[in-house]
């Protein structure tokens, strides 16, 4: 008998250590995939998001979902609704350079602050727009703007962004960071920042206070944050009945005795005869008195009345002859295969030039190593 109970005995532990490991089995599983899920969790919060660009107000990201409709990224940053993230690290900390001081000007628009950073870590260019200061008033009666900054990054126009509105001041603090990825260090130089400052209407267009352009040739960022100020211009909402308008930016460097003359775009340039829009391009050339010592010109672009040309012209100039002998022809030329190629317009650029062509000249005299960009008329040859 003893044997047969034995036997009873080892079938009914089989089923109890096979529950056991089973039990075992379970538990082992259900820990393996709440720390594999824990792990992606993980990896997914300390990734990078895709976005081509990432927004911080005041020291807090802001991520938003989707930028391939408009609509949803104009709803978003529209009227200061804004969804909050993780802040962003890794910036460069390098210590920041004196900013320069505001000029006074007798009914100006007011100044915008902002710096500029590259991001090299992340591969990313970093504008930090910081405030504004003695805009003028839209509101007539509470004499107060409703105001905000839009963003846009030329000469592509894909990166578009915009401020919180900040209601009834003249000197917004906004204090936003805006950080663009996907654009490589060596092309900053070839782009240029255009800031328009509006003030929020509820009920009708929101009204534009005015501009300023900041072409980033001869920027340098690689010894971290650059903090600068420029004046806030009147739009030039102006159409050249002749022979268009030209965009151009100066700077003279007096340390290397270099004049950096930087054609932009045109706009509203008159229609051909024979071919409807015309085939523009600028050609430039550099006067030592009425000696022609230098002349270069920009790309041709085809069938375009709006061209955008982005391009930069070098010219030694030396300091102790300062810039009052020296002068800028700049040809809008529309491009045939016959020649000469005819002229669309004409523009001089001089201390003794009338009009805007002379105060922009002046201007870069009195100021060196300052970038300054101005729309002129052009002008029948």
């Amino acid at each position: 008998m003893a044997p047969v109970v034995a036997e009873q005995a080892q079938f009914v532990e089989l089923p109890v250590m096979m529950g056991v490991v089973s039990m075992f089995g379970l538990v082992f599983s259900v820990s393996l995939f709440s720390w594999i899920c824990c792990q992606r969790k993980t990896a997914k919060a300390t990734k990078t998001p895709p976005y081509k660009f990432v927004h911080m107000l005041k020291g807090v990201d802001i991520y938003p979902e989707s930028l391939t409709g408009k609509k949803k990224f104009g709803a978003r940053f529209g009227q200061g609704g804004k969804e909050a993230g993780t802040p962003e690290s890794g910036l460069s900390s390098q210590a920041p350079t004196p900013a320069e001081k505001p000029q006074d000007k007798e009914g100006g628009l007011g100044t915008l602050f902002f710096s500029l950073e590259y991001n090299f870590e992340k591969k990313a260019f970093v504008v930090h727009i910081k405030e504004a200061q003695g805009l003028s008033a839209t509101d007539e009666q509470s004499l107060t703007s409703d105001p905000y900054i839009k963003l846009t990054i030329l000469p592509e126009k894909k990166h578009k962004v915009k401020t919180r509105v900040l209601r009834k001041t003249l000197d917004p603090a906004f204090e936003e960071t805006f950080s663009f990825y996907g654009i490589p260090y060596g092309r900053v130089p070839e782009l240029a920042l255009h800031f328009m400052v509006l003030s929020f209407d509820r009920f009708s267009r929101d009204e534009v206070i005015g501009e300023t352009l900041v072409p980033l040739a001869g920027i340098d960022l690689s010894e971290g944050r650059v903090l600068m100020n420029r004046d806030i211009i009147k739009r030039n909402q102006r159409r050249s009945a002749g022979r268009g308008e030209i965009l151009l930016s100066l700077c003279y460097q007096s340390t290397t005795s270099t004049l950096t003359v930087v054609v932009l775009k045109a706009r509203h340039l008159p229609k051909t005869e024979s071919s409807g829009h015309s085939d523009p391009y600028v050609k430039v050339n550099l006067y030592q008195g009425k000696k022609r010592v230098c002349k270069k010109k920009t790309h041709v672009k085809k069938c375009s009345p709006n061209p955008v040309f982005n391009e930069l012209f070098v010219f030694d100039v030396p300091w102790e002859d300062g810039l009052r002998d020296t002068s800028v022809e700049l040809l809008l030329l529309d491009s045939e295969r016959g020649a000469p190629n005819p002229i669309i317009g004409r523009l001089l650029l001089a201390a003794a030039a009338p009009g805007t062509p002379g105060e922009h000249w002046r201007e870069i005299c009195d100021h060196p190593r300052r970038q300054i960009a101005k729309w002129h008329a052009l002008t029948e040859d």
